[in-house]
């Protein structure tokens, strides 16, 4: 009688193949008290890799993200790895063009604005985070988006050029051409996008005229900030669009309070950061993790002295006593998500019209 597959002695083969049974237990055994199981199954057993999707300041060595990148990797097991994209805007227009294939299990660093599209992509699943502990100066209630942080826009001018600081967005318009400024696209930016909100929310359809006589102050339209903000920092403008929290950075970081936030008579748009799990995620359960440990106390009280931005639920250690000195806007604005969806194109292609670029 022929052996059965693998059976070796010249038995039969039911009698042989129940030897094999019986034998390997004991080998098995034997092989992992005498070598490491990486030798005894022939591979090292690999770490689950964890993709997030976020903009590229994120990222670099003076960002959150290698502090997260630590502190998350000490307790999940996996190998957490950042994607730089230009802006918010940007890691939007990167999932739709990936759609379903996407190696992102997470995206982060959009904003609110972006929700319904974010939504409309049907690439997001519901997040599954408690709420409740959120501190924000907005309400806010969606079950498949977490903020992170936030922060109120703001012009950043340098005090030791700027001549007449601006106190409203008229004062901004009509300041000396010659003082320039430096503003990012709406298109691939965040803050760009903020800004034509923020003069939508302020002017209503009187925005396009608003955004003419602004058009001989810009000095050039970045893809991102943080092109805008080298700009600015460089001395090739003396303002920039930023966050209220930006000077923070400065007084913080380099001991000077030279740099400072324009605090508008209309009030200051409000950009509230989000992060989403991807319906496509191999590792669903750890990219929950990851949103629980972004809102956990221990990061939200680095990730304003990181990102320069305001923690979204109490943070374990206190704010530096620069945030202190921040101004506090005289009213927070914000379009409905909504209404955004539906007008973003038609406000954008109205903006390019308006500022001839």
């Amino acid at each position: 009688m022929a052996a059965g597959p693998g059976c070796r002695l010249r038995l039969p083969a039911t009698h042989g193949c129940l030897m094999r049974t019986l034998l390997l237990p004991s080998l098995l055994l034997a092989t992992l008290a005498t070598a490491p199981l990486s030798q005894a199954l022939g591979q090292e057993a690999e770490k689950p890799v964890l993709t997030v999707y976020t903009y590229d300041s994120f990222v670099p060595d003076w960002g959150p993200g290698p502090r997260i990148e630590t502190g998350f990797e000490a307790i999940c097991g996996c190998d957490l790895r950042f994607v730089g994209l230009d802006d918010g805007v940007g890691i939007l227009n990167r999932l739709r063009l990936e759609g379903e294939g996407t190696k992102a299990d997470v995206a982060l660093g959009m904003t609110t604005d972006l929700i319904p599209e974010l939504r409309a992509t049907g690439l997001f699943a519901p997040s599954g985070i408690d709420l409740s502990t959120l501190d924000l100066p907005v309400a806010y209630d969606d079950a498949d988006f977490v903020p992170f942080d936030y922060a109120p826009l703001a012009f950043v001018y340098d005090s030791e050029t700027v001549s007449n600081v601006p106190e409203s967005f008229d004062a901004l318009i009509a300041g000396p051409a010659d003082e320039k400024i430096v503003i990012m696209d709406p298109r691939t930016s965040t803050p760009g996008l903020g800004l034509l909100l923020w003069m939508k929310a302020v002017y209503g359809d009187a925005a396009a005229e608003k955004w003419k006589a602004l058009s001989p102050r810009i000095l050039t339209v970045t893809p991102g900030w943080s092109e805008a903000y080298g700009l600015f920092t460089s001395g090739e403008a003396p303002i920039v669009l930023s966050y209220t929290t930006s000077p923070a950075y400065h007084m913080v970081e380099e001991g000077t309070e030279r740099y400072k936030a324009a605090r508008f008579s209309e009030g200051q748009y409000m950009q509230v950061e989000i992060a989403g799990v991807l319906k496509t995620s191999e590792h669903p359960d750890l990219a929950k993790a990851f949103l629980e440990y972004l809102v956990s106390p221990e990061v939200q009280s680095f990730i304003p002295v990181t990102n320069w931005t305001l923690p979204v639920v109490t943070p374990s250690q206190p704010l530096p006593d620069a945030f202190g000195k921040l101004v506090s806007p005289a009213k927070a604005l914000m379009i409905d998500p909504e209404d955004v969806a539906a007008n973003r194109q038609a406000w954008t292609q109205e903006w390019l019209q308006a500022i001839g670029r």
